[in-house]
């Protein structure tokens, strides 16, 4: 393909609403002008990446970033707290040299992606690669910490060149407070949470006498800056300088322990080793600061690994340690078919289901889940396609279920899986399935949730399913008081269309509840009132009809949502400041038929303003206004991707050939799932001609 540059200023912004954006397409041909680190060389994608070199690390300025890549999604509460678990669970992503397909900020087209939904077993996520600086994709960050997990970057020196890096940072206070304060930096602009330390080469006498020095500055400083961050140091140096993996935290590492958050230890320990840093006196009470290193890979002198790495496990948490799993993408990298990826997925974590704890989402309602893992095999909303092709986001992913398989008795069985063949929003839908005998005379009850969610006292409760022939749907919720004492409730709601006295809850609820039974769904919907209590689990009770024979069951859930009736409310927030920077044009591509004219495309960013708290994402779409002939109609929206910030790149979008009138749309979608008035749309004409 042929980039056809551009006469602009730099990010230049055209605020008039009713004005057009005037561009002239040029002749000339150039490469795209815009840096190629953080936009792909073809395409102008934006992508994530590292940083290779101290000279690039301390020349980083948050006005050469990417602020593509930064994270929109906070981190939200969770219970317990990090400072309360004393058996914690870090995941430390170590994924054929990292930056792949999740380097594509706004997502992408592949077939069969790596992806982690099992967050409610883990702390701490750890993006780890080999570049000097590895920022986490901000895929990453939003996917953890909508699940309150925080996620650490990783800083790592490595060998001869690793070693001249250190003795050039570590030389003096100057010089490693520098470093610090760009790691610290870089984490406050990219919106994540620490770093893991990685110092993998010997260390002369200044530089190792300046390394525990380095750790308790930038521990402190991210500890000031960044709320929730930490800093954890990996088992490679002693206090001595010689590069010397322990295994376990003992006198000789002591010291880098004692001046950061945490410590990884390696891999190749034996149970020996633990039983000796349980009674290391230099421990301090800090025994769930030390996260022991289990290689899912196996490689080298291991305890367990593979789908065996439940075997390591049993033997951290019988001495009370926390875990550090590295690399788990194993379960996808071993195999031959990707497709079979959540079986093995799901099989890999229930193994260490029994070495783990459930973490529930503490935030306040509304509580809303469509079960979307990030990437699907086509794009739905409410049960009808929006794009019929593979995708892959993280950050589209919502908050997660339970996955699991159990035994309810001798004939009687239960499933939590996905399902992508049939979707009412995202890439996937939960499925239920099993055996339920004739002779059950009470419903099966599957846990999908577990939470920590106060309640107000009037809530809105709607659950949208599909139910195999024989059985019927309700929803359980179990509540404890806020005293957080033992008293425990369940409430069984039945769900079914709602009508409030208040007309104006009338018509809002009516939106959610009220459109029939769409694609097959069921849309159910219940109120309660609830004082005083806090959402603890949340189930899907399955009845079985009367006369029902011994049979296998499916149902599909597609979505969930506990929301406070009080706050209902009509979306009445515009897109405001919709506007179009760094524009490229492209002409043709190697997908054109041979002899076919080369087509024009188009790649700019748009920014608008926007409350993202109020919405699960935007539609961005475009349209042609008028062409040469000015009596040619207007053409239909056409829809060019979900965003999920209030920023996003349209890439090689075909366009009509110039002169011709554009207009781009942003439409919100509301979190709640209220439609909002095209009046509140972000709007922007944009006209073009051949340059003279």
């Amino acid at each position: 393909m042929e980039a056809v540059s551009l006469k602009r200023k730099p990010n230049w912004v055209e605020s008039s609403v009713e004005q057009p954006v005037d561009v002239s397409v040029p002749k000339d041909i150039q490469p795209p002008a815009l840096p190629a680190k953080h936009y792909d060389a073809e395409t102008t994608e934006p992508i994530s990446c590292g940083l290779c070199s101290l000279d690039e690390l301390l020349s980083w300025s948050s006005s050469e970033a990417n602020p593509l890549n930064v994270a929109a999604i906070p981190l939200v509460p969770r219970e317990p707290r990090l400072v309360d678990c004393q058996r914690r669970t870090l995941v430390s992503h170590d994924m054929m040299g990292g930056y792949l397909d999740d380097r594509f900020i706004q997502g992408s087209n592949a077939e069969a992606p790596y992806a982690f939904y099992h967050w409610q077993y883990i702390d701490i996520f750890n993006y780890f690669t080999h570049h000097m600086v590895t920022v986490p994709p901000a895929v990453w960050t939003n996917a953890a910490h909508k699940h309150g997990v925080i996620v650490l970057g990783t800083f790592i020196t490595e060998w001869t060149d690793g070693a001249a890096v250190c003795e050039t940072f570590l030389k003096d206070e100057k010089s490693y407070q520098e470093v610090a304060n760009k790691l610290v930096q870089i984490s406050q602009y990219y919106r994540f949470d620490g770093w893991l330390i990685n110092i993998e080469n010997a260390l002369s006498e200044t530089a190792v006498r300046n390394t525990a020095s380095f750790l308790a500055y930038l521990t402190q400083q991210m500890h000031e800056h960044v709320p929730s961050s930490l800093i954890l140091w990996y088992d490679s140096v002693l206090e001595s300088g010689e590069l010397k993996w322990q295994n376990e935290l003992n006198q000789s590492n002591r010291m880098f322990f004692d001046a950061c958050d945490g410590f990884f230890t390696n891999y190749n320990w034996t149970e020996e080793n633990l039983e000796q840093m349980k009674v290391f006196s230099g421990m301090r009470g800090r025994q769930a600061d030390v996260y022991v290193g289990v290689d899912v890979f196996a490689r080298g002198k291991v305890v367990g690994g593979k789908l065996e790495t439940n075997k390591a496990l049993d033997v951290i948490r019988k001495h009370n340690f926390s875990v550090a799993i590295f690399a788990p993408g194993w379960v996808f990298e071993t195999l031959s078919d990707k497709n079979q990826f959540r079986v093995h997925q799901d099989l890999f974590w229930a193994l260490l289901s029994d070495y783990l704890y459930i973490h529930r989402p503490a935030s306040r309602l509304p509580f809303i889940s469509s079960f979307c893992q990030g990437f699907g095999k086509a794009l739905y909303w409410k049960g009808q396609h929006e794009m019929r092709k593979r995708w892959f986001n993280l950050t589209a992913q919502e908050i997660q279920p339970l996955y699991y398989e159990m035994k309810l008795g001798d004939e009687c069985w239960l499933r939590s899986s996905c399902c992508s063949e049939d979707v009412w929003k995202g890439g996937c839908s939960l499925l239920l399935g099993g055996l339920m005998p004739a002779n059950l005379s009470s419903p099966i009850c599957a846990k999908i949730f577990s939470l920590h969610v106060p309640l107000d006292s009037k809530i809105l409760v709607v659950l949208v399913h599909k139910a195999s022939p024989g059985i019927t749907i309700s929803l359980q919720l179990q509540t404890t008081d806020v005293s957080y004492c033992s008293h425990t409730d369940n409430h069984e709601v039945t769900l079914s269309s709602t009508s409030p006295s208040e007309p104006h809850l009338a018509e809002l609820i009516s939106e959610l509840c009220g459109n029939g039974n769409p694609e097959g769904w069921t849309v159910g919907c219940s109120q309660l009132e609830l004082h005083s209590c806090v959402l603890r689990e949340v189930c899907v009770l399955i009845h079985q009809d009367a006369g029902a024979q011994d049979s296998h069951f499916k149902c599909r859930v597609g979505e969930i949502m506990v929301l406070d009736v009080d706050s209902l409310q009509p979306p009445s927030d515009p897109v405001e400041d919709l506007r179009i920077d760094d524009v490229v044009w492209l002409r043709g591509d190697a997908k054109s038929p041979e002899g076919a004219s080369p087509r024009l495309r188009l790649s700019a960013t748009l920014r608008w303003n926007y409350p993202l708290q109020s919405v699960r994402h935007f539609k961005v779409y475009w349209r042609r206004l008028r062409g040469p002939d000015p009596k040619t109609p207007h053409g239909q929206l056409e829809l060019v991707a979900w965003a999920y910030s209030n920023q996003f790149r349209v890439t090689e979008l075909v366009v009509p050939e110039p002169p011709c009138v554009l207009e781009l749309v942003v439409e919100p979608v509301d979190r709640k799932g209220f439609p909002v008035p095209e009046s509140l749309w972000g709007r922007r004409k944009f006209s073009y001609s051949e340059e003279p």
